[in-house]
């Protein structure tokens, strides 16, 4: 039987790989770092362990969700904390979040805590949409020339802008409008963005929009590494794969001599994926720093009460370097009961930061005197995020740099194109023009 080679063992490369075992491949999976996940990985910050990229999930469309039931995982879904999330904006208020939004984006323009973000004018601008046909602005490629064409700049920027950088780590310039699935559609039905907001709002599957697993969502990671493992599918880690082909793959363990290895490939590597032009495609750098309190700390027990419910949203041009704050012990209950006392929190930023800056920042965006002396242990980590691309060639590519962003599109994506392939009798593609990339998965 020709084997399957997997090139990547992040989530999307984990998925396809169980997913091809269960049709009949034998799969071979090759990694150039020394862990499996990708963004969906864990670490230890001190002796607390924690997910290093992706915390949650959408549960909106009920991908993940059912996902996680064909794993035997859906008993271990909690809910975050049912509280807003903060806004910082750019002259520096700390302000809750429009009670009715989705993204940012508001269902009222005029609402008393929209006006308190983007400032009356803004506001006002923001109605026109409810003026305008439902057509205009729905083929814009992207949330933020959508909302832009219908709400105005103010909207975008002081309000949608910071959320969707906190969530998806890239400007609503860059981002889809197929990453919010349904908002076009429900802006054709309801002739309005802001009434597509509220459909949706009222759409969404009662609880909380988000969820995650007890452990973290590396729990997710384990799973499929345990299933894979019981399927006899071993990860080959530290296997840097230079080229890849539709029948082969070339690799460098760090010997003088690269080796061929043959068979079918997937590609679950963002690095080894080029575009028309034969381009790599672009990453944006997210680093992220972790800090965990001390129960004993000064004012940290303060935490406790969520001064800022789930975490903070940083609108550009205010002194906070962080682009967003998430309050990890008030998002999750779960964990907090298991750190007696301690808090964590999590700041995102654009260029690297030191503990220091963390803490500085950590201390405004939280209303909170912390000090030097509070911080227990500091963990950081740099994720270099794959921008959206149509790769050519025959080889077939899974991960977000094709599905887009969000384990919802990553996983479903992933089972797609794992099902697409068929039994592992079929014929391999021709060979495809290898990329010399070096996999950055």
């Amino acid at each position: 039987m020709i084997q399957t080679i997997v090139v990547g063992a992040g989530v999307a490369g984990l998925v396809v790989a169980r997913e091809l075992v269960l049709l009949g491949h034998a799969v071979r999976i090759l990694e150039a770092s020394d862990h499996p996940g990708g963004q969906v990985a864990g670490h230890l910050v001190g002796d607390v362990r924690l997910d290093l990229g992706a915390e949650a999930f959408a549960t909106r469309d009920g991908v993940v969700s059912a996902y996680l039931e064909r794993l035997g995982l859906a008993q271990r879904v909690v809910a975050p904390l049912d509280a807003p999330a903060w806004l910082c904006t750019a002259t520096g208020d700390l302000v809750p979040l429009p009670a009715v939004s989705l993204l940012g984006i508001p269902s009222a323009p005029l609402a008393r805590d929209v006006v308190r973000v983007v400032g009356r004018g803004g506001a006002w601008r923001g109605l026109v949409d409810a003026l305008l046909p439902g057509p205009v602005g729905s083929r814009l490629p992207t949330l933020g020339a959508l909302v832009r064409r219908r709400m105005g700049d103010a909207i975008l920027e002081r309000l949608v802008a910071p959320v969707v950088e906190g969530i998806h780590s890239t400007h609503p310039d860059r981002l889809p409008v197929s990453a919010v699935p349904g908002l076009v559609h429900n802006l054709l039905r309801e002739n309005s963005l802001s009434r597509a907001v509220t459909r949706m709002r009222i759409d969404a599957p009662a609880g909380s929009l988000v969820a995650s697993l007890e452990g973290g969502m590396t729990s997710l990671v384990d799973h499929l590494v345990a299933d894979l493992d019981r399927f006899g599918v071993r990860i080959e880690f530290g296997t840097r794969v230079v080229e890849a082909h539709a029948d082969r793959v070339v690799i460098d363990r760090g010997d003088v001599q690269l080796e061929e290895i043959a068979g079918r490939v997937v590609i679950a590597a963002p690095g080894l994926v080029v575009d028309s032009q034969g381009a790599p495609g672009e990453t944006t750098e997210t680093h992220l720093v972790t800090l965990v309190l001390s129960a004993s700390g000064p004012h940290v027990s303060a935490l406790a009460d969520a001064p800022r419910g789930t975490g903070v949203l940083v609108a550009r041009g205010g002194t906070v370097h962080a682009r967003a704050l998430t309050h990890v012990t008030a998002k999750w209950p779960h964990l907090r009961s298991a750190l007696e006392g301690r808090e964590v929190v999590r700041l995102s930023y654009e260029h690297p930061a030191d503990a220091d800056q963390a803490l500085r920042d950590a201390a405004t965006l939280l209303g909170s005197t912390i000090t030097s002396d509070a911080v227990e242990h500091v963990g950081s980590v740099t994720w270099f995020r794959a921008q959206r691309l149509v790769p050519t060639g025959d080889v077939p590519v899974v991960g977000e740099q094709v599905a887009g962003t969000g384990l919802a599109a990553v996983i479903q994506h992933a089972v797609e194109t794992a099902r697409s392939l068929g039994a592992p009798g079929d014929s391999v593609s021709g060979c495809t023009e290898g990329t010399k990339k070096e996999n950055v998965a």
